[in-house]
């Protein structure tokens, strides 16, 4: 395969509002902000798009795809859809990467969205549930909130992780998100704060949760020659890696934890793994990328991460997902201060989904954007504020998550 670059990305204003755009005028707004980044670029340059929307229900159209295509102006170049619950958009941005690589298209756009405000949240919850199995999990009224409560449960029992350790997630990423324009709630909270929000299912809290949104967002990769022609401080997508895992969580076995290269046996002797506390979907995401890019000890050869915190304790399982720490220490890698800005390896710098919101098929993209940002060095330019600015970043991973860890995408961005 050929490197490939990222050359620009836009997004879309991330808000819940039955007042919103179309979801063809928010991918038209994400679409434009990425072509004005990049003014050598001409609608003539794009050989094609991939689209990414997670449900048909949230939009209430079917081949919505197509339709932001031609509404792009894109029509007779070729597109298609991907969908892959909660990972829609990071499967998104590696369509369009393999499209680049494999030599079919010079330029490719990838653009994401979803129009969840269209219906209730509690019909958002049932809609979002539908990716569960609707034969054994969805009829025992299963809803997402309620496996990542048994999760981090177990988590909990198991490590020690407490609900002190999730708060400061949340606090964490709300206070990032203060300085990003495009998030839709930032604020500033208190752990306390976290505590004492509606309990919504054991020991998840509101404040741990992340907001149903409408969104868009849209990245624009080329080959090495077109990012020549066109870019001007473009990125090169180093390592990609996907991970899958049997959708119920009780058909998954039990083994060894798949090291890392910085790990070793004796790390993990007495785990059962994965369990329920732990994705093995994301771990072996991680190792596909990691060998790609040559990472051999990630919290030290990144930069930054931007991960899928649908969930306080989500981020927290996916520390140890990546190797940023042990599996069980990740409660005590956020109590260290590491993944906070000015941290060893700062995790969810623009606030993450709990903040910016997660419209399902933009947010992998999202992640994207903002990390193509940060390796550019121009958070200041487009959030008019460099507090998020991390200092000289080389490396940035994006990770997107489905379900309760069926599908999970890893792929490291770099500076050359």
């Amino acid at each position: 395969m050929r490197p490939v670059y990222m050359i620009s990305g836009g997004v879309s204003k991330f808000a819940k509002s039955r007042n919103r755009l179309t979801f063809q005028a928010m991918v038209k707004e994400a679409f434009s902000y990425a072509m004005r980044d990049c003014p050598k670029l001409q609608l003539e340059h794009i050989d094609g798009s991939i689209a990414s929307y997670f449900s048909d229900h949230f939009q209430g159209q079917l081949m919505a795809g197509i339709m932001a295509h031609d509404y792009l102006g894109l029509c007779p170049k070729p597109s298609k859809r991907v969908e892959g619950g909660g990972a829609t958009g990071g499967l998104c941005f590696q369509a369009a990467y393999e499209a680049v690589a494999s030599g079919r298209m010079e330029v490719c756009v990838a653009f994401g969205f979803e129009t969840m405000s269209r219906v209730r949240t509690w019909k958002g919850n049932e809609l979002i549930a539908l990716a569960s199995d609707t034969n054994f999990d969805y009829p025992l009224g299963g809803f997402y909130t309620g496996y990542y409560a048994m999760m981090v449960v177990r988590h909990m029992h198991e490590f020690g992780t407490t609900v002190e350790q999730m708060a400061k997630v949340s606090v964490k990423n709300h206070t990032n998100a203060l300085h990003n324009p495009y998030a839709q709630k930032p604020m500033m909270i208190s752990v306390q704060d976290v505590l004492e929000s509606p309990m919504v299912a054991y020991p998840l809290k509101r404040l741990d949760i992340c907001l149903m949104s409408d969104g868009a967002a849209c990245v624009i990769l080329a080959s090495e020659k077109a990012a020549k022609r066109f870019g001007k401080k473009d990125i090169r997508i180093s390592g990609i890696g996907t991970g899958t895992d049997a959708m119920r969580l009780s058909d998954r076995p039990h083994g060894k934890v798949p090291l890392l290269a910085h790990e070793s046996a004796s790390d993990y002797r007495n785990m059962r793994y994965p369990g329920v506390h732990s994705c093995r979907a994301g771990r072996m995401a991680a190792i596909e990328a990691y060998q790609m890019a040559g990472i051999k000890n990630p919290l030290h050869d990144l930069s930054f991460v931007e991960l899928h915190d649908a969930y306080t304790s989500s981020e927290i399982q996916t520390y140890e997902d990546l190797g940023l720490c042990k599996y069980g220490e990740g409660g005590m890698f956020i109590d260290s201060g590491a993944p906070e800005i000015g941290g060893t390896c700062p995790v969810n710098p623009s606030g993450g989904l709990l903040a910016c919101g997660h419209p399902i098929g933009a947010t992998g993209l999202m992640q994207a954007v903002f990390s193509f940002w940060q390796l550019q060095g121009s958070i200041r330019e487009h959030f008019g504020s460099a507090k998020l600015q991390v200092r000289n970043p080389r490396r940035g991973l994006i990770h997107s998550h489905a379900g309760t860890g069926t599908y999970v995408t890893v792929s490291i961005l770099e500076r050359d």
